[in-house]
């Protein structure tokens, strides 16, 4: 079972008020881990901000390779993971995958982390 299913991040503020406001159950704070995980890896973040920075934030898988000096597959786990997650979504034109963000994923995660 993917996170998407588990926690659509579109909508991850529906589980939980932001964090400063009132203590979220175990069950959603599990949830909510998971998917912050997928934002704690610094070649994750790079990704998201080179997708998100090119031309009309999208990018091919092919354009991500030799900027994070990183192999295809290890570029290609880093991706499938932030899709697993909701932040990306991917595109298969021929050969090539194209990632783009998904509106409102990063929205969504900044909401539970704002401060009364």
């Amino acid at each position: 079972m993917s996170l998407v299913e588990l926690l659509p991040i579109t909508d991850v503020t529906s589980c939980s008020v932001p964090l400063t406001r009132e203590p979220i159950d175990a069950e959603n704070s599990e949830d909510l881990a998971r998917v912050l995980k997928a934002l704690a890896d610094p070649a994750r973040l790079r990704l998201i901000s080179m997708v998100a920075a090119h031309e009309n934030a999208e990018a091919c898988v092919c354009d991500l390779t030799e900027p994070l000096a990183l192999g295809q597959s290890t570029v290609s786990h880093h991706l499938k993971v932030l899709v697993d997650a909701g932040f990306l979504s991917r595109d298969k034109r021929g050969t090539w995958a194209y990632y783009r963000l998904v509106p409102g994923a990063l929205d969504s995660v900044a909401r539970l982390l704002v401060t009364v």
